[in-house]
């Protein structure tokens, strides 16, 4: 069985901020004052770990309320986000509609999602664009800080969903994403790592972190499903 892992945001989608501005404004209307988040504090980060950072870097709650408190401002946050979708929808990268419609006709292979996005947010972004029935399982932000956790539950989810026999060698596993970050939680589960240069982070970037493949994009679909298959 090959098992394909993908992130989203720079990945399957370009994303038009609206996660971002959905953030912010939940922010401001929770705690009265604006705030602007820099691009490079959202990237290949999870949802709860850069929540937790907001909360810890303006005081707003004593470590034995920070739990609730992430809470109420991620239930803001999605409470939002829809809006911010529907104004701001983004685009789905080159290729993609092709390549997931290729993987899924395939025999042995399964799709699943790792994430920073929380689950809600996850199938808010993807279900704009039909994408969320390639995607039975997954690995979300909800409850890790640290993304190579968030690979952890993505095997879970595989095997939960699956089968624990279904993976008999974990260098049948592909993460794809586009952040350094992908890289390594993909070599903390011992996955391959398909890097994509379609994000925030640049292909000489990206390079130096020595994923199994590199390519600008994906929009040679065809390509890219027989080097994952092959």
């Amino acid at each position: 069985m090959r098992v394909l892992l993908f992130d989203i945001d720079g990945t399957l989608l370009a994303g038009a901020g609206a996660g971002k501005n959905a953030l912010e404004e939940a922010f401001e209307a929770l705690y009265g004052k604006p705030i602007q988040i820099p691009p490079h504090r959202l990237s290949g980060r999870t949802d709860r770990a850069i929540g937790l950072e907001l909360i810890r870097e303006h005081n707003l709650a004593p470590a034995h309320q920070e739990e609730a408190e992430l809470g109420r401002m991620m239930e803001e946050y999605i409470r939002r986000l829809p809006a911010r979708l529907d104004r701001a929808p983004g685009r789905v990268l080159p290729g993609i509609p092709d390549l997931l419609n290729r993987l899924s006709k395939q025999e042995g292979v399964a799709m699943g999602l790792l994430t920073g996005n929380l689950r809600r947010g996850a199938h808010h972004k993807l279900s704009q664009f039909g994408l969320n029935k390639y995607f039975p399982f997954g690995g979300f932000g909800d409850l890790h800080e640290d993304r190579d956790d968030v690979a952890r539950e993505a095997l879970a989810a595989t095997h939960q969903a699956l089968g624990k026999s279904v993976i008999s060698d974990y260098q049948s596993v592909w993460v794809l994403g586009d952040t350094p970050l992908d890289i390594r939680c993909a070599r903390a589960i011992g996955a391959k790592v398909l890097a994509v240069a379609t994000g925030g982070h640049p292909f000489s970037e990206l390079e130096q972190y020595q994923p199994d493949l590199l390519l600008e994009n994906l929009s040679d679909s065809q390509a890219v499903a027989s080097a994952l298959l092959s």
